[in-house]
């Protein structure tokens, strides 16, 4: 079937049954007469048609037996809605030329989805193609280029000019490698501070070097590996080993090779004896003994002089504080002189305390009978107990016979409240806080006084809450 894909959009599949013989021309004639009118001028077939709403419609069957079965297309440039309603109407269709008919909607496939489908199935092949041949030329350029600048990086180190990395002459830590192809390799992967000993004779540069930093020996899997070893080991000092792997050479290394033979590098004197050198064990240790005798007498020599030194700082430095601590007791003198004088002119000229002074510190304290027994009904004794709680910056907790069950700091009181059995009256000499009133409500109080109301957001409708101002 040929379907114009300019309209479509959507593509209606009909599958049809007539108990009969019938041709195209009955299928088509069927269709534009059942469904005329029934779904107003809007979608009739023949004007969407017309219009080019509609396109060709096709038709394909094939009779036997005195039985037609086939299928039609049906090519809509509608919406999803409007195309939907075309292929429900094509149901009711119940005649075919002569012959009785079924006429049953299979689908209503949406065709721009199937064309996604290729344009995203097309484009991935695309991409894979493209990605391809693209990577295999940048990767060519940048090993390329890298490959230049790794040449460019290589120095010629010391009086042998030895090749080396460029961070060999700053760096606390040496690799020595065999040749110039193994620093090329480790400057690959940003490993910068290499040096190449060119063959067995180990260059006084490296020997040198060797005695100054930390000097890891970074050697190919073979037998020449092992020959540079034994000369390093006699002429320099080396503190670890690393090898490649058995029979390959650092050269062909890869990133994660180099990574692990140095990460799981070897101090010397352990690698010896793993691999059985003996006599080259034993001259490595002999060696180190007496470079440390040799250190142990320079330090004692340098650490003689350092104490004699020190001594004489320390000296200065007493000499100094006693000189400090005389002017000190001369300051702290003269300051107790000035202030007894001025003691003494206080005690003269000072005068008679006021009456409000008199009552004030009399608030301060009180009668021992007041303390005891408390009264909710009398306000002046209310007042009296806060005017002292507020200087002595105290709560205090009564029973329900007025009787003291407690008297705490401001700071303690929530806590020893709520640690009571059972309270009836709070009166405290601070701000009557949320807190407190929780508190206080577990425990049964039924009235706080208090100097002044906090920030209450919400107070128990059986508790009064009383400031000073309102007592």
């Amino acid at each position: 079937m040929n379907v114009d894909p300019n309209i479509t959009k959507y593509l209606i599949k009909v599958k049809i049954i007539a108990d009969g013989v019938v041709e195209k021309p009955d299928v088509v004639g069927a269709i534009f007469g059942q469904t005329e009118g029934l779904l107003g001028e809007e979608l009739d077939l023949r004007d969407l048609q017309k219009s080019g709403k509609i396109g060709r419609i096709e038709v394909e069957i094939d009779s036997k037996k005195g039985r037609t079965e086939g299928t039609v297309l049906i090519p809509s440039g509608l919406d999803q809605v409007e195309s939907s309603i075309l292929a429900a109407s094509l149901e009711t269709i119940d005649r075919i030329g002569p012959c009785k008919a079924k006429v049953d909607v299979e689908e209503v496939e949406d065709v721009r989805q199937e064309k996604r489908k290729k344009v995203i199935e097309r484009a991935e092949q695309l991409y894979k193609r493209m990605s391809e041949s693209g990577k295999t030329v940048s990767e060519s350029i940048i090993a390329s280029v890298r490959e230049e600048v790794e040449r460019g990086e290589i120095i010629s180190y010391g009086e042998d000019r030895l090749p080396a990395g460029p961070a060999i002459k700053d760096s606390d830590a040496v690799i020595v490698v065999e040749g110039r192809n193994d620093v090329l390799n480790l400057l690959k992967y940003g490993i910068k501070n290499t040096i190449a000993v060119q063959g067995t004779n180990i260059p006084k540069t490296v020997q040198k070097l060797s005695k100054e930093r930390t000097t890891t020996v970074f050697l190919d899997g073979d037998r020449g590996g092992d020959l540079i070893l034994k000369e390093m080991l006699q002429v320099a000092e080396v503190d670890f080993v690393a090898r490649a792997p058995p029979g390959t050479e650092v050269e062909e290394l890869t990133y994660k090779q180099i990574v692990k033979a140095l990460r799981y590098k070897t101090p010397t004197e352990q690698y010896l004896a793993m691999k059985g050198m003996n006599e080259d064990l034993k001259n490595y240790q002999e060696r180190n003994d007496k470079s440390n005798e040799k250190e142990k007498q320079e330090a004692t020599n340098d650490e003689s002089h350092e104490v004699h030194e020190k001594r004489e700082h320390h000296e200065h430095q007493r000499e100094q504080q006693h000189s400090r601590e005389e002017m000190k007791d001369q300051r702290e003198n003269q300051r107790v002189q000035q202030r007894e004088n001025h003691s003494e002119e206080n005690r003269e000229n000072q005068p008679k305390k006021d009456v409000e002074e008199v009552m004030q510190n009399q608030s301060k304290t009180e009668p021992e009978d007041q303390k005891k027994e408390f009264s909710p009904e009398d306000m002046d004794n209310v007042k009296r107990k806060l005017n002292y709680l507020l200087n002595s910056k105290e709560t205090e907790v009564f029973d329900e016979e007025g009787k003291t069950s407690g008297s705490f700091s401001l700071a303690e009181a929530p806590e020893k409240i709520e640690n009571m059995d059972k309270v009836s009256y709070v009166l405290t000499g601070g701000v009557i806080s949320q807190r407190l009133i929780d508190i206080c409500h577990k425990k049964g109080a039924r009235v706080i006084y208090g100097v002044r109301r906090g920030n209450i957001t919400k107070k128990p409708e059986d508790m009064k809450v009383v400031p000073l101002e309102e007592a």
